[in-house]
């Protein structure tokens, strides 16, 4: 049983495969890495801090990758987290292949998946991952080859459940028709909402979507835009309401807000507890970049 957070409990819960039930606001490791997402970070010690305190706010999902760093990301929530809290769920993915920073080269071989899984699993100290997302399709691998990996490594118990990220609707359907999936993980904010019909196929459906990079706001955000008289008036900062959009945009939402500072990391949790007006939801609604 999850014990009662603050200000995280307020974002409610979900639960993932029908076992694992965690609030629905995370936390995403990734920019706890160095430039280019490659390397360590800049300031280990403040990173260290930032997902000990994650915790300390109740967040109990974080996301990660083996390609974060490569491996660097991994490493270091085994170092500040591990021995995990109970109920704790670390979604990490595989997919990629990094041969320098800010290059990201999709591997979905089998054999790559099955490698990239082990080393998740030594790296984090887990005997199983709760939650392993196919990175992204690899074009040169067929889409059900990888897919099918994964269902192998889930029937050994290496995982409990399957997610995909960067994937369309059909791509979802075809991996579904090879092995149960959970999650899927696709950029998605207000101001990219491409990914529009599989968050209403994840409502429907009973999984979770998990927007990535879904603090995006840009122009939106200037001064006097709806987005800044909105969190002018909740006292918020426009990060903030732009996480309670997607909290309120569907129940499947579990977004990831990542951060490299705790100041951040403690301003994005406030999202948890802000509640946008239905006037205010569709105002943000009809925004366009």
């Amino acid at each position: 049983m999850m014990q009662q957070a603050h200000p995280i409990a307020a974002s409610g819960t979900l639960t993932l495969g029908g076992d694992l039930t965690v609030y629905r606001l995370g936390f995403g490791a990734v920019r706890l890495t160095g430039e280019g997402v490659w390397g360590p970070p800049a300031d280990k010690q403040e990173a260290l801090a930032v997902l000990r305190r994650a915790v300390q706010l109740g967040i109990n999902f974080i996301d990660t990758a083996d390609s974060y760093g490569p491996k660097v990301n991994e490493q270091l929530i085994a170092e500040a987290l591990y021995p995990y809290p109970a109920g704790f769920v670390i979604a990490t993915k595989g997919g990629f292949q990094r041969p320098g920073p800010d290059q990201w080269v999709p591997d979905g071989r089998p054999d790559h998946l099955r490698d990239a899984l082990e080393g998740s699993l030594k790296r984090l100290r887990l005997n199983r991952i709760d939650l392993y997302q196919l990175h992204a399709p690899d074009p040169s691998v067929p889409f059900e080859a990888s897919v099918e990996a994964l269902a192998r490594l889930r029937e050994a118990g290496k995982i409990r459940h399957i997610g995909l990220s960067n994937v369309d609707a059909n791509q979802l359907a075809r991996a579904r028709q090879v092995v149960p999936i959970v999650s899927v993980q696709n950029r998605y904010n207000l101001l990219d909402r491409a990914s529009e019909d599989l968050v209403d196929i994840c409502e429907r459906d009973g999984l979770a979507f998990i927007p990535w990079f879904p603090l995006a706001a840009g122009t939106l955000a200037r001064p006097g835009s709806p987005l800044d008289t909105i969190a002018r008036a909740h006292h918020a900062a426009p990060s903030q309401i732009a996480l309670a959009w997607l909290l309120q945009r569907s129940r499947a939402m579990l977004p990831i807000p990542g951060t490299s500072t705790v100041k951040h990391l403690e301003e994005n949790s406030a999202a948890a507890e802000t509640r946008l007006s239905e006037c205010e939801f569709q105002e943000l609604a009809a925004l366009r970049p």
